[in-house]
C-alpha cells in the first residue's frame, strides 16, 4: 500500500510529504469556488516528487459548465489524475447519479491524457450510488483499517481517516506502479 494525502484550503500550503507517495489537492467548487492554495499546494506536492491529483467537489447541475470550469483551473499535465469528489453540498443536496456519471464522461473527453476517478463515502457508494460508475477507478472514504474499506467493489484509493488530516492509501505495489497507472490515460 502507498501512502497519501489530500488536501484543501483548509491545510497549510507546506503539509508534511514524509512517506507519502501521492497527493490529492482540492481544484475548484461548483462554478464559482477556486481553492486559495491550488497553486501553492500543487507545488509542494511536485517538488516532493508525488503523484498528484486534483478534485472538484460537484454540485447538482450545470455539468458541462462545472467540468469545463475544473479543467480551466486544475493543472494540466499528463500522469496527473483527477477525481470527482461526490457527497453531500453544504445546501444538503447531492448531483444525481446521472449527474455524477456526465461529470466524469465530461472530464474523460475534455481530458484524455488523465485518469478520472469518483471519490464518495461509503455511504454513497452502498445507498445512493445505483450505477456504479467510477470512471477509471474508486477512491473510497471508510474511516476504519487502511486498505480495508467495508465495499465489494475494486477500488484504487481509501481515504481511511481525517484525523487530524485526511489520510488516504493507493492499492498499488510501488510508486512506479502508480505514477505508470496515471499515465496511461
Amino acid at each position: 500500500m502507498l501512502h497519501g494525502i489530500d488536501v484543501s484550503a483548509f491545510q497549510s500550503s507546506s503539509f508534511d510529504t514524509d512517506g507519502l507517495s501521492f497527493a490529492f489537492v482540492k481544484a475548484t467548487e461548483g462554478r464559482s469556488y477556486i481553492n486559495p492554495r491550488l497553486a501553492a499546494q500543487t507545488k509542494h506536492a511536485r517538488d516532493a516528487g508525488l503523484v498528484v491529483g486534483f478534485y472538484h467537489f460537484l454540485w447538482p447541475g450545470h455539468l458541462t459548465a462545472q467540468a469545463e470550469y475544473f479543467v480551466k483551473h486544475a493543472p494540466e499535465r499528463p500522469g496527473d489524475i483527477l477525481a470527482v469528489d461526490w457527497e453531500t453540498t453544504s445546501e444538503g443536496t447531492h448531483a444525481s447519479n446521472a449527474d455524477k456519471d456526465l461529470f466524469i464522461r465530461k472530464l474523460k473527453e475534455l481530458r484524455p491524457a488523465n485518469q478520472v476517478i469518483l471519490y464518495t463515502n461509503r455511504d454513497f457508494w452502498l445507498n445512493v450510488d445505483t450505477t456504479s460508475y467510477a470512471g477509471d477507478g474508486l477512491w473510497i472514504a471508510d474511516y476504519v483499517t487502511a486498505g480495508k474499506p467495508r465495499v465489494k467493489a475494486k477500488w484504487r484509493f481509501h481515504q481511511y481517516t481525517s484525523d487530524p488530516h485526511d489520510k488516504n492509501v493507493a492499492d498499488f505495489a510501488s510508486r512506479t506502479s502508480l505514477r505508470e497507472w496515471a499515465a496511461d490515460a
